[in-house]
């Protein structure tokens, strides 16, 4: 009965923190259908352009925020006062967040263009344009971890993220499938499992590989 129990109290708390991850994120999602559901080049451009003005201001601190919930399951079991906990992430990251927000928005709206502009130009084109979002998707992910993670700057958790997305393969191909597995899942799955699961889970997997592999390089440097 203890195990169900457990289980139990683990699907409340993911429940719990996904609902404010997706309150935080409503606009966004609001607007993803509606790019999904278009099929007037317009409209899209529009939508579009508004998920990118959104996504520093929403996206970023509402996603570290999961993360940093995350952060605590992982190191200590940590399920108290869930709410609260969500708020204060926010808020201490948020500086972190918008930074990264707006610069990483930056460059998926350059890749944006570039994949808009040029992805049929040539086969050596393409190959580039297809590694380089593959990277910064990777990236993007990695990014959140090393935020809540990592007590320092700015300029060193960018460091710190380049420096683990590019040594470290498993965590990459980890990364790469759970980013993969959650656009297949918030556009076929039922819409319960984006409300109430998707993103408490997606931050769950990929900080729990990121602090695995933050050990090893911990104890490679000891000895």
């Amino acid at each position: 009965m203890s195990g169900f129990y457990k289980v139990s109290e683990w699907v409340m708390y993911f429940t719990i923190t996904n609902i404010l991850w997706v309150l935080f994120n409503l606009p966004i999602f609001i607007l993803l259908f509606y790019i999904i559901k278009t099929q007037n080049i317009a409209d899209f451009a529009f939508f579009i352009s508004v998920v990118f003005l959104l996504l520093p201001i929403l996206f970023f601190p509402a996603t570290t925020a999961i993360f940093a919930c995350a952060r605590d399951w992982v190191l200590s079991n940590d399920f108290n006062k869930i709410v609260k906990k969500f708020w204060m992430h926010y808020q201490k990251n948020l500086k972190q967040s918008y930074a990264g927000g707006f610069l990483l928005t930056l460059l998926w709206v350059i890749l944006f263009i570039d994949i808009y502009f040029f992805i049929d130009v040539s086969i050596i084109i393409t190959t580039i344009i297809l590694i380089s979002s593959v990277f910064l998707l990777v990236y993007t992910t990695i990014f959140f971890s090393t935020t809540v993670h990592y007590n320092v700057s700015f300029k060193q958790i960018l460091i710190n993220t380049l420096v683990i997305t590019i040594t470290n393969p498993t965590l990459f191909i980890i990364s790469l499938g759970s980013n993969i597995l959650s656009l297949y899942a918030f556009m076929y799955a039922p819409i319960f499992i984006t409300l109430f699961f998707l993103g408490a889970i997606y931050a769950f997997v990929n900080f729990l590989v990121f602090y695995r592999v933050y050990l090893k390089m911990l104890s490679q440097k000891q000895q």
